[in-house]
């Protein structure tokens, strides 16, 4: 067995955060599904994680890079202008792009970094050992 994946920031530097992941209290309800980081447009934006391009192309006016891991996680960059194609391996760094600027999301140009499970959305700083846990509460127990 292998040993697991070395997980890094998408962006070189020391990385300002613009927004942490806020998920919705239902899934289908407004929320931030993400991490922004503070990108100056023609920055390199890297895989945080080795695995294989999932999707790399424009969506919905932006450029979006996603890249799928192993154990089922896969990671999102956007706005992106892509240099990786579908189906190209990645390493942990490995270059995706480079930032573009889209004004309106961020108050300064920012990367939206991304991270899911299946189609549950987590926080990508997790990866880096940095998000916020949430516990769950154990099964209530009759008092003795």
């Amino acid at each position: 067995m292998g040993d697991p994946p070395r997980w890094r920031w998408p962006l070189s530097g020391r990385p300002v955060l613009v927004r942490r992941f806020q998920p919705p209290p239902e899934r289908w309800l407004a929320g931030h599904r993400g991490v922004d980081i503070q990108a100056l447009p023609g920055e390199t934006v890297r895989s945080a994680g080795p695995g294989v391009v999932g999707y790399a192309d424009k969506l919905a006016g932006r450029g979006v890079v996603t890249v799928i891991h192993p154990g089922g996680l896969r990671t999102t960059y956007l706005p992106v202008r892509a240099s990786v194609r579908p189906g190209q391996a990645v390493e942990s760094g490995t270059p995706l792009g480079i930032a573009e600027d889209l004004p309106g999301h961020c108050p300064v140009p920012c990367l939206h970094w991304g991270l899911l499970r299946g189609s549950a959305y987590l926080d990508p700083l997790l990866l880096l050992g940095l998000g916020q846990v949430r516990l769950l509460p154990t099964a209530d127990r009759a008092a003795t």
